[in-house]
């Protein structure tokens, strides 16, 4: 699973552009994983739902209860 990942990242991130700085990269790094990444791919152990959805779900019926 990590090799899908890092091939995302190559492609998605680092090949797109030339960073200034190592800093810059890092932030650019840290957005991906945090702000798409994990909350949008989808898990199968949340029954192939994105943590937002999953989430979502969860708060809801913890809600209801």
């Amino acid at each position: 699973m990590i090799e899908s990942s890092n091939g995302s990242l190559q492609i998605e991130v680092l090949d797109r552009r030339t960073w200034a700085t190592r800093s810059e990269l890092e932030t650019a790094i840290f957005e991906w994983i945090e702000a798409w990444y994990n909350p949008t791919r989808r898990h199968s152990a949340l029954g192939h739902r994105s943590l937002i959805e999953f989430e979502a779900l969860h708060s809801a019926a913890t809600t209801a209860a």
